[in-house]
């Protein structure tokens, strides 16, 4: 049991925002505390998630015991590249699902995570790993995976504030003119196919830099920054100005060649952000998978430039 008393900083502040300051914990967790009748407020009165606070009143707060999350570990393909007692680095290979969704329920990163690592904290009061950032499941490379809530909020704030730095490698189709460049166009979800992602006017903003690494005939290989993180945002905004990634036929490359491809050129090889608990910067980087490379010496041997 917790007891938490309102003082004149809180007055005006809702009950779900308040009970998460104090407590640490996220507020839609709070507010799941709440909503579930694990909130009991003095002077009695009904507590409601969005109530405000006035100086004087007491909270009572009941927080259940972290419950396990109800998958069943499993041995998953990943690569680790550092690790320590608050976050682990994976380097995920093209293929795997982050997370469990429709029509994944098995064999994801966190079927994997749970077989390897035990030791995860709570987060909203579920054992598990703190998943900060995806990776569509055809794109392989870095990512980072939080043990604690206060390192996850830690880091997605980092992401907010774009003091995380992620580079990706990716092999497009069509000779791109301009050495570097930005895209800034909204994407939101097609209204022709709701499997495809598409830039549209009522979409989320969304910036995507890129830096011509070389060109080839009929091929471009860039490295690419994204400032926001919406969704297959690389691949939306490359195929958007007429250069769809290699192998991805949902953005239009070409099916023959995506069939010999296997999978999408699409590689997050570079990864830097602030350690939640020393400050200091952490890089690190992915070389790109065998099946990547040998693409690219077969385009370098028999196109010219």
């Amino acid at each position: 049991m917790e007891f938490l008393a309102a003082g004149e900083e809180d007055r005006g502040v809702r009950l779900d925002v308040f009970l998460s300051s104090r407590l640490g914990i996220t507020r839609t967790f709070a507010r799941k505390l709440v909503e579930e009748g694990n909130v009991r407020l003095l002077p009695e009165k009904k507590a409601k998630p969005g109530m405000k606070m006035v100086p004087g009143i007491r909270a009572e707060v009941t927080v259940p015991p972290p419950e396990a999350l109800d998958l069943e570990p499993e041995e998953v393909p990943f690569g680790v590249v550092y690790e320590d007692d608050w976050l682990i680095v994976i380097d995920k290979p093209s293929g795997v699902v982050v997370h469990p969704a429709p029509g994944n329920r098995h064999g994801t990163l966190v079927h994997g995570l749970l077989h390897r690592f035990r030791s995860f904290g709570s987060f909203n009061n579920v054992l598990r790993p703190g998943i900060v950032h995806r990776l569509d499941a055809s794109t392989s490379g870095l990512l980072v995976v939080a043990r604690e809530q206060e390192i996850l909020e830690n880091l997605q704030n980092q992401f907010r504030l774009r003091e995380v730095r992620k580079l990706y490698l990716a092999l497009v189709h069509g000779r791109v003119k301009n050495a570097s460049g930005r895209i800034e166009a909204p994407i939101g979800r097609s209204p022709s196919n709701r499997l495809r992602m598409a830039v549209v006017e009522d979409g989320k903003h969304a910036i995507t830099d890129f830096r011509r690494l070389w060109v080839r005939d009929g091929y471009s290989f860039l490295e690419c920054s994204i400032a926001t993180g919406r969704t297959h945002q690389i691949r939306v905004h490359l195929s958007s100005m007429g250069h769809p990634i290699v192998g991805d036929v949902l953005y239009g490359a070409d099916k023959k060649k995506a069939a010999s491809a296997g999978r999408v050129f699409l590689h997050s090889w570079k990864l830097s952000f602030l350690h939640p608990k020393t400050g200091n910067r952490l890089f690190f980087r992915s070389c790109l998978p065998a099946a990547l490379t040998g693409q690219l010496r077969e385009i370098l041997s028999t196109c010219p430039d």
